[in-house]
Protein backbone atom coordinates (compact mmCIF):
# COMPACT_ATOMS: atom_id res chain seq x y z
CA UNK A 1 0.00 0.00 0.00
CA UNK A 2 1.18 3.34 -0.48
CA UNK A 3 3.06 5.81 2.12
CA UNK A 4 1.42 8.89 0.29
CA UNK A 5 -1.49 9.66 -1.87
CA UNK A 6 0.86 11.82 -3.92
CA UNK A 7 4.78 12.83 -4.75
CA UNK A 8 5.51 15.79 -6.55
CA UNK A 9 8.63 16.60 -7.41
CA UNK A 10 9.99 19.99 -8.58
CA UNK A 11 10.12 23.60 -7.97
CA UNK A 12 9.46 25.45 -4.93
CA UNK A 13 9.93 29.56 -4.89
CA UNK A 14 9.65 31.95 -1.90
CA UNK A 15 8.04 35.16 -3.88
CA UNK A 16 7.95 39.07 -2.76
CA UNK A 17 4.57 40.36 -4.18
CA UNK A 18 4.77 43.84 -5.05
CA UNK A 19 1.30 45.53 -5.17
CA UNK A 20 1.15 48.89 -7.28
CA UNK A 21 -1.97 50.52 -8.19
CA UNK A 22 -1.35 50.11 -11.91
CA UNK A 23 1.58 49.09 -14.07
CA UNK A 24 3.24 51.78 -15.05
CA UNK A 25 4.63 52.76 -18.99
CA UNK A 26 7.56 51.20 -20.14
CA UNK A 27 10.35 53.53 -18.43
CA UNK A 28 8.23 55.16 -16.51
CA UNK A 29 7.39 55.26 -12.35
CA UNK A 30 5.15 54.24 -10.26
CA UNK A 31 4.86 53.99 -6.31
CA UNK A 32 4.06 50.20 -4.72
CA UNK A 33 1.33 50.17 -2.18
CA UNK A 34 2.66 47.11 -0.02
CA UNK A 35 5.57 44.29 -0.37
CA UNK A 36 5.03 41.00 1.35
CA UNK A 37 7.08 37.76 1.37
CA UNK A 38 5.17 34.96 -0.04
CA UNK A 39 5.77 30.98 -0.37
CA UNK A 40 4.72 29.46 -4.01
CA UNK A 41 6.59 27.40 -6.60
CA UNK A 42 4.93 24.88 -8.89
CA UNK A 43 4.82 21.50 -7.41
CA UNK A 44 5.32 23.03 -4.18
CA UNK A 45 2.31 24.75 -4.03
CA UNK A 46 0.12 22.23 -5.91
CA UNK A 47 1.37 20.03 -3.02
CA UNK A 48 0.45 22.35 -0.61
CA UNK A 49 -3.14 22.50 -1.83
CA UNK A 50 -3.17 17.99 -2.17
CA UNK A 51 -2.67 18.80 1.84
CA UNK A 52 -5.17 21.01 2.69
CA UNK A 53 -7.67 18.89 1.22
CA UNK A 54 -6.54 16.11 3.22
CA UNK A 55 -4.14 14.07 0.89
CA UNK A 56 -1.11 12.00 2.25
CA UNK A 57 1.42 14.17 0.06
CA UNK A 58 5.39 13.97 0.24
CA UNK A 59 7.68 16.66 -1.77
CA UNK A 60 10.94 16.12 -3.58
CA UNK A 61 12.94 19.41 -4.49
CA UNK A 62 15.61 21.49 -3.36
CA UNK A 63 15.36 24.57 -0.83
CA UNK A 64 18.42 27.35 -0.30
CA UNK A 65 19.72 27.87 3.34
CA UNK A 66 18.67 31.72 3.20
CA UNK A 67 16.03 33.69 4.64
CA UNK A 68 13.57 32.86 1.85
CA UNK A 69 14.16 29.14 1.97
CA UNK A 70 13.79 28.82 5.76
CA UNK A 71 10.37 30.95 4.81
CA UNK A 72 9.66 27.94 2.24
CA UNK A 73 10.88 25.05 4.64
CA UNK A 74 8.31 26.50 7.17
CA UNK A 75 5.70 26.89 5.12
CA UNK A 76 5.77 23.44 3.92
CA UNK A 77 6.42 21.61 7.24
CA UNK A 78 3.50 23.92 8.52
CA UNK A 79 1.11 22.23 5.95
CA UNK A 80 1.78 18.84 6.69
CA UNK A 81 3.86 17.59 3.61
CA UNK A 82 6.52 15.38 4.20
CA UNK A 83 10.04 16.13 3.22
CA UNK A 84 12.16 13.61 4.58
CA UNK A 85 13.94 13.96 0.78
CA UNK A 86 14.20 18.12 0.26
CA UNK A 87 17.33 18.73 -0.24
CA UNK A 88 18.83 21.76 1.67
CA UNK A 89 21.35 23.16 0.13
CA UNK A 90 24.55 24.97 2.14
CA UNK A 91 25.55 28.89 0.73
CA UNK A 92 22.89 28.58 -2.31
CA UNK A 93 19.64 30.83 -1.72
CA UNK A 94 16.58 29.96 -2.48
CA UNK A 95 14.66 30.08 -5.94
CA UNK A 96 12.85 33.35 -6.05
CA UNK A 97 10.93 36.00 -7.46
CA UNK A 98 9.26 39.36 -7.94
CA UNK A 99 5.71 39.78 -8.76
CA UNK A 100 4.13 42.97 -9.83
CA UNK A 101 0.19 42.62 -8.77
CA UNK A 102 -1.87 44.94 -10.28
CA UNK A 103 -4.47 46.18 -7.93
CA UNK A 104 -7.05 46.88 -10.69
CA UNK A 105 -7.61 43.65 -11.98
CA UNK A 106 -4.46 40.94 -9.99
CA UNK A 107 -3.15 40.28 -12.74
CA UNK A 108 0.65 39.86 -12.21
CA UNK A 109 3.99 40.06 -14.31
CA UNK A 110 7.01 37.22 -12.80
CA UNK A 111 10.38 38.03 -12.99
CA UNK A 112 12.69 35.44 -10.90
CA UNK A 113 15.64 33.44 -10.88
CA UNK A 114 16.78 30.12 -9.55
CA UNK A 115 20.42 29.31 -9.13
CA UNK A 116 22.09 26.32 -10.29
CA UNK A 117 22.90 25.43 -7.12
CA UNK A 118 19.25 23.88 -6.72
CA UNK A 119 19.56 21.35 -9.35
CA UNK A 120 19.20 17.73 -8.58
CA UNK A 121 21.50 15.01 -9.68
CA UNK A 122 18.67 12.27 -11.34
CA UNK A 123 20.80 9.88 -9.36
CA UNK A 124 19.43 11.23 -6.23
CA UNK A 125 16.13 9.82 -6.84
CA UNK A 126 15.39 6.43 -6.06
CA UNK A 127 12.76 3.88 -6.67
CA UNK A 128 11.05 3.69 -3.17
CA UNK A 129 10.81 7.84 -3.79
CA UNK A 130 8.72 7.73 -6.30
CA UNK A 131 6.74 4.02 -5.89
CA UNK A 132 5.77 5.33 -2.14
CA UNK A 133 3.22 7.52 -4.17
CA UNK A 134 0.07 7.01 -5.26
CA UNK A 135 0.34 9.60 -8.03
CA UNK A 136 3.55 11.54 -9.40
CA UNK A 137 3.09 14.98 -9.93
CA UNK A 138 5.73 17.12 -11.88
CA UNK A 139 6.64 20.25 -13.60
CA UNK A 140 9.08 20.17 -16.59
CA UNK A 141 12.02 22.50 -15.44
CA UNK A 142 14.72 20.17 -14.21
CA UNK A 143 13.35 17.81 -17.56
CA UNK A 144 16.60 15.00 -16.40
CA UNK A 145 15.13 14.97 -12.85
CA UNK A 146 11.53 14.54 -14.00
CA UNK A 147 11.86 12.51 -17.17
CA UNK A 148 13.86 9.99 -14.83
CA UNK A 149 10.83 10.20 -12.02
CA UNK A 150 8.06 9.81 -14.85
CA UNK A 151 10.20 6.67 -16.06
CA UNK A 152 10.25 5.39 -12.40
CA UNK A 153 6.46 5.94 -12.09
CA UNK A 154 5.55 4.11 -15.20
CA UNK A 155 7.50 1.16 -13.96
CA UNK A 156 5.80 0.58 -10.95
CA UNK A 157 2.26 1.58 -12.76
CA UNK A 158 1.75 4.94 -11.10
CA UNK A 159 -0.03 7.36 -12.65
CA UNK A 160 1.94 10.89 -13.34
CA UNK A 161 0.37 14.69 -13.82
CA UNK A 162 2.51 17.38 -15.04
CA UNK A 163 2.26 21.29 -15.45
CA UNK A 164 4.24 22.55 -17.58
CA UNK A 165 4.13 26.00 -18.44
CA UNK A 166 6.84 26.64 -21.30
CA UNK A 167 9.09 24.53 -23.91
CA UNK A 168 11.66 22.71 -21.87
CA UNK A 169 14.92 21.40 -23.70
CA UNK A 170 14.63 17.90 -23.65
CA UNK A 171 11.01 17.60 -22.76
CA UNK A 172 10.10 15.07 -25.17
CA UNK A 173 11.91 12.19 -22.77
CA UNK A 174 9.16 13.26 -20.56
CA UNK A 175 6.07 13.14 -22.68
CA UNK A 176 6.16 9.20 -23.12
CA UNK A 177 5.42 8.53 -19.43
CA UNK A 178 3.03 11.03 -18.76
CA UNK A 179 -1.10 10.01 -17.97
CA UNK A 180 -2.14 13.76 -17.62
CA UNK A 181 -1.06 16.45 -19.26
CA UNK A 182 -2.28 20.05 -18.12
CA UNK A 183 -0.39 22.51 -20.06
CA UNK A 184 -0.55 26.54 -20.37
CA UNK A 185 -2.33 28.00 -23.34
CA UNK A 186 0.36 28.67 -24.82
CA UNK A 187 2.25 25.25 -24.89
CA UNK A 188 0.39 23.13 -27.52
CA UNK A 189 0.45 25.68 -30.09
CA UNK A 190 4.56 26.13 -29.06
CA UNK A 191 5.22 22.43 -29.06
CA UNK A 192 3.35 21.77 -32.00
CA UNK A 193 3.08 24.77 -34.68
CA UNK A 194 -0.63 24.45 -34.34
CA UNK A 195 -1.96 27.52 -33.61
CA UNK A 196 -5.62 25.57 -33.18
CA UNK A 197 -5.79 24.45 -29.55
CA UNK A 198 -8.37 21.62 -30.47
CA UNK A 199 -5.70 20.01 -33.51
CA UNK A 200 -2.89 20.70 -30.97
CA UNK A 201 -4.07 18.96 -28.00
CA UNK A 202 -5.07 16.17 -30.19
CA UNK A 203 -1.72 15.52 -31.77
CA UNK A 204 0.08 15.90 -28.68
CA UNK A 205 -2.40 12.83 -26.87
CA UNK A 206 -2.13 10.94 -30.21
CA UNK A 207 1.68 11.33 -30.78
CA UNK A 208 2.55 10.24 -26.92
CA UNK A 209 -0.82 8.24 -26.15
CA UNK A 210 -1.32 9.74 -22.55
CA UNK A 211 -4.74 9.09 -20.68
CA UNK A 212 -6.20 13.08 -21.16
CA UNK A 213 -4.28 16.43 -22.36
CA UNK A 214 -5.75 19.50 -21.38
CA UNK A 215 -4.79 22.84 -21.35
CA UNK A 216 -6.04 25.87 -18.61
CA UNK A 217 -7.22 29.22 -20.26
CA UNK A 218 -7.03 31.57 -17.55
CA UNK A 219 -10.13 32.76 -16.20
CA UNK A 220 -11.53 31.25 -19.07
CA UNK A 221 -11.28 27.56 -17.66
CA UNK A 222 -9.90 24.74 -18.83
CA UNK A 223 -10.19 22.20 -22.25
CA UNK A 224 -9.23 18.72 -22.11
CA UNK A 225 -9.31 15.69 -24.50
CA UNK A 226 -9.93 12.42 -23.65
CA UNK A 227 -11.07 9.36 -25.35
CA UNK A 228 -11.67 10.78 -28.29
CA UNK A 229 -13.74 13.33 -26.80
CA UNK A 230 -13.15 17.35 -25.44
CA UNK A 231 -14.51 18.64 -22.18
CA UNK A 232 -14.62 22.25 -21.70
CA UNK A 233 -15.17 23.78 -18.28
CA UNK A 234 -15.95 27.46 -17.95
CA UNK A 235 -13.88 29.53 -15.23
CA UNK A 236 -15.92 31.03 -12.43
CA UNK A 237 -16.12 34.93 -11.65
CA UNK A 238 -14.50 35.69 -8.25
CA UNK A 239 -13.41 39.35 -6.87
CA UNK A 240 -9.71 38.95 -7.75
CA UNK A 241 -6.88 40.45 -5.87
CA UNK A 242 -4.13 38.08 -7.34
CA UNK A 243 -3.62 35.71 -9.56
CA UNK A 244 -0.28 34.35 -9.05
CA UNK A 245 -0.32 30.54 -8.12
CA UNK A 246 -3.63 30.30 -9.52
CA UNK A 247 -2.35 27.45 -12.21
CA UNK A 248 -0.51 25.99 -9.16
CA UNK A 249 -3.32 25.46 -7.11
CA UNK A 250 -5.68 24.13 -10.16
CA UNK A 251 -2.88 21.52 -10.54
CA UNK A 252 -3.29 20.08 -7.13
CA UNK A 253 -6.87 20.46 -6.79
CA UNK A 254 -6.46 17.98 -10.36
CA UNK A 255 -4.39 15.80 -8.48
CA UNK A 256 -6.99 15.42 -5.73
CA UNK A 257 -9.48 14.88 -7.98
CA UNK A 258 -7.52 12.39 -10.17
CA UNK A 259 -6.53 10.41 -6.32
CA UNK A 260 -10.40 10.59 -5.23
CA UNK A 261 -11.95 9.53 -8.95
CA UNK A 262 -13.71 12.23 -10.01
CA UNK A 263 -15.08 12.54 -13.36
CA UNK A 264 -12.90 14.24 -16.04
CA UNK A 265 -15.45 17.20 -16.05
CA UNK A 266 -16.08 17.23 -12.45
CA UNK A 267 -11.95 17.02 -12.04
CA UNK A 268 -12.15 20.37 -13.99
CA UNK A 269 -15.00 22.34 -12.57
CA UNK A 270 -13.28 21.58 -9.19
CA UNK A 271 -9.87 22.56 -10.19
CA UNK A 272 -11.69 26.06 -11.58
CA UNK A 273 -13.04 26.45 -8.49
CA UNK A 274 -10.19 26.00 -6.38
CA UNK A 275 -7.58 28.13 -8.59
CA UNK A 276 -10.69 30.71 -8.81
CA UNK A 277 -10.55 31.20 -5.09
CA UNK A 278 -7.10 31.48 -4.45
CA UNK A 279 -7.43 34.73 -7.06
CA UNK A 280 -8.80 35.92 -3.83
CA UNK A 281 -6.39 36.48 -1.44
CA UNK A 282 -2.58 37.79 -2.15
CA UNK A 283 -0.02 34.94 -2.66
CA UNK A 284 0.59 31.98 -4.68
CA UNK A 285 -1.14 29.53 -1.56
CA UNK A 286 -3.68 32.62 0.07
CA UNK A 287 -6.37 31.72 -0.85
CA UNK A 288 -6.33 27.48 -0.71
CA UNK A 289 -10.29 26.78 -0.21
CA UNK A 290 -11.56 23.85 1.92
CA UNK A 291 -13.62 21.38 -0.35
CA UNK A 292 -17.18 22.01 0.67
CA UNK A 293 -16.29 25.75 -0.11
CA UNK A 294 -15.05 25.22 -3.97
CA UNK A 295 -18.22 23.29 -4.73
CA UNK A 296 -20.34 26.21 -3.27
CA UNK A 297 -18.83 28.09 -6.02
CA UNK A 298 -19.12 25.30 -8.51
CA UNK A 299 -23.26 24.90 -7.51
CA UNK A 300 -23.47 28.71 -7.36
CA UNK A 301 -20.68 30.56 -8.82
CA UNK A 302 -21.24 32.83 -12.11
CA UNK A 303 -19.44 31.20 -15.04
CA UNK A 304 -17.22 33.07 -17.37
CA UNK A 305 -17.57 30.93 -20.56
CA UNK A 306 -15.11 30.93 -23.64
CA UNK A 307 -17.37 31.07 -26.87
CA UNK A 308 -15.27 29.07 -28.38
CA UNK A 309 -15.03 26.06 -27.22
CA UNK A 310 -18.90 26.47 -25.48
CA UNK A 311 -19.77 23.77 -27.41
CA UNK A 312 -17.87 21.06 -25.68
CA UNK A 313 -19.34 21.85 -21.80
CA UNK A 314 -21.22 18.91 -20.40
Amino acid sequence: MARFDVVGVGLNATDTLILVPHFPPYGGKVPFTAELLSPGGQVASAMVCCARLGLRACYIGAIGDDERGRIQWESLAGAGLNLDHVQRRSNCPNQTAYILIDQRSGERTVIWHRAECLRIDPADLTDEMISCGGLLHIDGHDTALVAHAAAIARRHGIPVTVDVDTIYKGFEAVLPNVDYLVTSSEFPERWTGDADPLQALSRIQNEYGMRCAAMTLGAHGALARMDGRFFYSPGFVVSCRDTTGAGDIFHGAFCYSVVRGFSLLESLEFSNAMAALNCTAFGARGGIAAEAEARALMSRGERRVQGEFSAFRG
